[in-house]
């Protein structure tokens, strides 16, 4: 639908004819049990500042029965095209225009999402808008600039709850009336509709109450912890206020853990949707419950950064979501009575580790991007945008002061409230509380792409003392296929010494030095004189964002040491760097894997273990020499076993060491433990083989062909849940035969029945990395078809196709053949030609490290 695409230029031109004032939408949900369309009339008030003009509202709708501009009947068939409704001839001042439309359910994630759960054979709504799916729901001027006053009138069946930006009225014969909302972007409205579960409470502190909500599907009710997450709740709502100087903007604050949500979560104002893998059904480990709690907050700090104030256009996305994400962590790591005040240590281990990953793609962008169109915005909610952005914040942060940083901010809520904002905005607010000049900086650090290395270079006498040290910054060229120049830019770091304590073993830091870094090369005079420590840690504290690499002694130390240092932060730094250095193809994966193997049993935080297992398993199914694959895996595997038994009972180290064995278990005794836990016939002390473990047994017993249809069905009468359907679908598609291959690919990409979570869980058991050959004839059939099922699917849909069907698991050059000849032949758009250039470059960076790893081995 080329209408779909609106481009900068055509907002711009909009916005500068257009100020809307109101929205009266009013929704017939009253079939929603049944499916199909609903009846959407939207009624929009909006000035026009030149009579006689022409624009267009926005409209995805199978069905416009009615459209009346300024009391002038309009013919839908000549005005509505293309995914958009002409109005011509408006006149100057306040036009009221008029739209009736049958718009559609969807099971994608996009506009307003339908779920029927199993259990209850009840239907639950959403919608989910960012970034142009309003238009799915109710005729909107899709762009963020153009805010306005929002009252939904809903009609839904009887029992059923309806929810919203402003508070729940009492529903009066089925038919919710809320009260306006404030003025916000089209992109942060909401309707959750269906008979759902409630608990509620309400925050209250100086004078001020919030009513808080957080729902989720009756089938969920007895798993659901609301005192948790009340609790994460009020300290964001304490901290966020006190930093940011401005009470929450908003009359309620709802949480909603909805089904089948294609994201982490939605910043709806007041009205915030959450993905219910968030309520968990079974044993989790500490890392999950940081990994929701970091989930909540970030949404909510978006309650003024993206709500109360919204960035203009897309290309300023960061400053909706860097600002989340770094204010998520802050809050975590500083709030009072935080359970997670090593959460900097977690943002180090996956945040920055994301970040270094996407900057190191040829797809890698400035922060502040060049968004030509919704195409682009649409594949830019990435790591540079959130992870990156987030890196550089904390490095603003130590750059300009704390209390300075706050302060520019608070100005910038009080100066901009309910409005759109540009860079510029901010940098002013920051400028003047900081008294720094950050127009430099900022070209550096938001308007270029690419990363930098930091190595030192330490001398010492013969009496290990140290003569010189400097810090040399290095600008690797960008990848192929990205635009700009390697830039060298100004860092705020901290230097540590750290050394081998005698009594407890540990590897303690003696010295810290902090400093500006800029150029290639800075001397730090502070340590000169001082004797030359086990290890040197640049970057110590992760205040920048920078590739740190350590020099020949600290490297040796670090190896044989890792897993001694006395705090997690400098554990996950290093243990960041060794798997950058892997990526890099400077430390071979066999090397990768013994490092880890020395080190992980000492890692305590569990955030981290569960990282290296992920790590691990990559590095030897993607990075290893073919050769020695099967031999790493073994060696692997029976590490986990070792693990698994040798850990506490009932710890969340023993459940990650459950999960990482059963990922990989190989051996007839291995996966005949896998079976005999799940039928009960062994027991390991403490270990709970709960839903989700028993699915990670099923599905591994599945993809080496142990378990048949039979055993998956069994398992699926054990557990007829949404999840327990998404699981079966897993392991069925990854049987490792023919027919099943067969049978998977032809489900997701001959057919679009499926509902978004559903065709998740089929990609993800079809590849699997260990059946190389089963999947080698389907490289072909992805080129074949991907530019048809990109056209012909949604985005969210063809996204999931574009990237987790691309060829990647058989790492070979004539993948990279087969993708260059498709993208000089087949002409895709900007978006699918940088998914498939994304995922071409995994393949380009494993074929080195494996040449390294071969080499190794010689």
């Amino acid at each position: 639908m080329p209408g779909t695409n609106l481009t900068r230029e055509e907002a711009q031109q909009r916005a500068e004819l257009l100020t809307v004032d109101s929205y009266e939408i009013d929704l017939d949900l009253s079939g929603a049990q049944e499916g199909g369309t609903y009846r959407s009339v939207t009624t929009v008030r909006f000035d026009v500042a030149r009579g006689g003009a022409e624009s267009f509202i926005d409209l995805v709708a199978p069905t416009v029965h009615e459209v009346v501009l300024n009391d002038d009947q309009l013919d839908p068939t000549t005005v509505f095209a293309d995914s958009r409704i002409a109005l011509p001839g408006l006149l100057e001042g306040r036009n009221v225009l008029r739209v009736v439309a049958d718009c559609a359910y969807t099971n994608t994630g996009e506009g307003l999402h339908r779920f029927v759960d199993p259990v209850d054979e009840q239907a639950y709504l959403y919608t989910q808008f960012e970034v142009p799916d309003a238009r799915r729901v109710f005729a909107s001027f899709e762009q963020p600039n153009l805010k306005a006053i929002f009252r939904f009138t809903v009609k839904a069946p009887e029992g059923w709850t309806v929810v919203s930006n402003s508070p729940t009225p009492e529903p009066k014969d089925n038919v919710w009336a809320f009260e306006p909302t404030p003025r916000i972007s089209t992109y942060i409205t909401a309707l959750i509709a269906g008979p759902y579960h409630s608990v509620h409470s309400v925050y209250e502190k100086d004078g001020q109450s919030v009513p808080l909500g957080i729902y989720c599907r009756p089938s969920l009710a007895e798993f659901l912890d609301s005192d948790a997450i009340f609790e994460v709740t009020r300290q964001g709502f304490d901290w966020f206020q006190e930093k940011f100087d401005y009470p929450y903007p908003f009359a309620k604050y709802d949480q909603l853990f909805v089904p089948e949500f294609n994201a982490g979560a939605m910043e709806n104002a007041g009205a915030v949707t959450i993905r219910d893998q968030y309520v968990f059904r079974s044993k989790v480990t500490d890392a999950a419950y940081e990994g929701r709690a970091a989930t909540i907050l970030h949404e909510l700090a978006h309650m003024w950064f993206g709500d109360l104030v919204t960035m203009e256009w897309w290309n300023d996305l960061w400053l909706n979501e860097s600002f989340a994400t770094y204010a998520e962590a802050a809050c975590q790591a500083y709030a009072p009575a935080s359970r997670w005040p090593h959460s900097w240590t977690t943002f180090a281990n996956q945040m920055k580790t994301w970040a270094y990953r996407q900057d190191q793609l040829p797809s890698t962008h400035p922060i502040m991007a060049e968004i030509r169109d919704l195409d682009d915005v649409l594949v830019n909610f990435d790591g540079i945008t959130y992870a990156k952005g987030a890196s550089v914040l904390k490095q603003l942060v130590a750059y300009v002061g704390e209390d300075a940083f706050f302060r520019g901010v608070q100005t910038y809520f009080k100066r901009h409230a309910f409005g759109n904002t540009r860079l510029s905005d901010l940098l002013g607010a920051l400028e003047e509380t900081s008294g720094r000049d950050l127009k430099t900086w900022s070209k550096k650090w938001l308007e270029t792409a690419g990363i930098n290395v930091l190595r030192p270079e330490v001398q010492t006498d013969a009496n290990g003392i140290i003569t010189s040290f400097a810090v040399r910054q290095e600008a690797p060229a960008l990848p192929a296929g990205a635009t700009g120049e390697p830039v060298l830019r100004p860092h705020r770091i901290a230097v540590g010494l750290y050394d081998l304590d005698a009594e407890s073993g540990k590897l303690v830091r003696t010295e810290r030095v902090e400093l500006d870094v800029d150029g290639e090369l800075t001397y730090v005079p502070q340590l000169q004189g001082k004797r030359r420590p086990a290890v040197v840690l640049l970057n110590d504290d992760d205040l920048s964002y920078a590739k740190v690499r350590l020099d020949e002694e600290s490297l040796k130390t670090v190896t044989e040491h890792l897993g001694d240092f006395e705090g997690s932060l400098p554990r996950a730094l290093c243990w960041a760097s060794a798997w950058d250095m892997t990526r890099d193809a400077e430390l071979a994966a066999r090397d990768y894997l013994a490092l880890v193997l020395s080190g992980v049993g000492k890692e305590s935080d569990i955030g981290v273990v569960q990282s290296l297992h992920r790590q691990v398993k990559l590095a030897v199914d993607q990075y290893a020499a073919p050769a020695a694959r099967e031999s790493l895996l073994a060696r692997w595997t029976d590490a986990t076993l070792a693990h698994l038994r040798a850990a506490e009972p009932g710890s969340d180290h023993q459940l990650a060491w459950a999960r990482a064995f059963a990922a990989t278990a190989r051996t007839p005794e291995q996966l005949d433990l896998l079976d005999a836990l799940l039928e009960g016939t062994h027991t390991i002390e403490g270990l709970a083989v709960d839903a989700e473990l028993r699915w990670a047994f099923v599905e591994r017993l599945a993809a080496v062909g142990r378990y048949d249809e039979s055993e998956i069905a069994g398992e699926y009468q054990r557990d007829r849940t949404a999840a327990g359907e998404r699981h079966a679908a897993t392991a069925r598609a990854a049987r490792p035969t023919p027919e099943a291959k067969a049978e998977a690919w032809a489900s997701v990409v001959d057919s679009d029945k499926l509902p978004n979570a559903v065709q998740e869980a089929v990609i993800s058991g079809f590849m699997q990395s260990d059946q190389r050959e089963l999947l080698a004839p389907y490289a072909d059939k992805y080129f074949e078809v991907l530019k048809d099922v990109w056209d012909a699917r949604s985005h969210e849909m063809a996204q999931q196709i574009a990237i987790g069907l691309y060829p990647s698991i058989p790492v070979s050059e004539d993948t990279l053949t087969r993708t260059d000849n498709w993208l000089a032949s087949a002409e895709p758009n900007a978006a699918l030609r940088r998914l498939v250039s994304e995922s071409r470059s995994g393949i380009e960076r494993a074929l080195k490290a494996q040449a390294a790893d071969a080499a190794a081995a010689e």
